[in-house]
């Protein structure tokens, strides 16, 4: 089952059978050197193992558990960190955007537009998001079906867009906890647009900790095992070269040093599954 939709970002093609690709960085920009220290290592493993990448990093984290949390240096430092990142390490580029303003300016340096999964059926932010032309990833919310998604991906098509992917990040089961359903990826495949699995969010326990999130980073492979089994086009994944000193989400990220192992390993999977949905 292949998603309908394929467009280019940057050199990474999605969609229609195109190559698995992947999202990685930081959850936030926590300085320029380490931003560019973590673009420069993932992109040279990305290279080596044969998987076309995206970095991510947020320059405003707007929905941490506590006021108290550091959030980010703010979109015009993030971007002009960002600009940099794309420039000297040749990779497309994704960021969070939260106001409807910060569409346009965002856009401008950043090759993916991400709406964040609490704002996904925010009608003005995603109509902004689409009318730039940039690729829009919208984050399936923790409380919606996967179903529903098709209406988030319909307001970006009346911008005038159809560069859009769809991202499970897992769905709320109780407090403080998500679970992933395996279904969700085939159900949005089945509109017509590429899918990614966000695989370290699935593993996050929210506010577990009371002022920050905690997280189950021991399931992080095996759940992205599962996710690339079921046909997703991409994998996102928030990788730290010390995820204990991490500023945000350190709970839920991959360490870096087990990046390039499990990146091999979804490779060789994802043809295997390939190979099983030929025949």
């Amino acid at each position: 089952m292949n998603s309908n939709e394929q467009f280019s970002v940057g050199n990474v093609r999605m969609g229609a059978a195109a190559p698995l690709f992947v999202i990685a960085g930081p959850c936030v920009i926590e300085s320029a050197a380490h931003s560019m220290m973590m673009a420069e290592r993932l992109a040279e493993i990305c290279a080596r193992v044969g998987v076309p990448m995206i970095f991510k990093a947020s320059f405003d984290k707007a929905n941490r558990s506590s006021g108290e949390s550091y959030r980010g240096p703010g979109m015009e430092e993030g971007l002009r960190v960002l600009r940099a990142v794309k420039e000297k390490v040749g990779v497309p580029v994704l960021t969070d955007i939260h106001e409807a303003a910060q569409a346009k300016p965002v856009a401008e340096v950043c090759d993916v537009l991400q709406i964040p999964a609490l704002l996904c059926r925010q009608t003005d932010l995603l109509l902004a998001a689409g009318r730039t032309g940039a690729a829009v990833n919208i984050k399936k919310g923790q409380f919606m079906a996967p179903q529903e998604m098709g209406n988030a991906a319909e307001k970006i098509v009346n911008a005038g867009n159809r560069k859009i992917i769809l991202t499970e990040r897992g769905t709320s089961f109780g407090y403080q906890n998500l679970v992933v359903d395996m279904r969700s990826f085939g159900i949005m495949r089945k509109q017509g647009y590429p899918v990614v699995f966000d695989v370290t969010h699935a593993v996050q326990l929210p506010g577990a900790t009371g002022k920050a999130s905690g997280g189950q980073p021991e399931f992080i492979e095996p759940l992205a095992r599962a996710g690339v089994a079921a046909g997703v086009d991409g994998v996102f994944m928030e990788v730290h070269d010390n995820p204990a000193k991490a500023l945000s989400d350190g709970a839920n990220a991959l360490p870096l040093e087990k990046f390039e192992a499990l990146l091999r390993k979804l490779q060789r999977l994802t043809a295997l599954t390939r190979e099983w949905d030929a025949k």
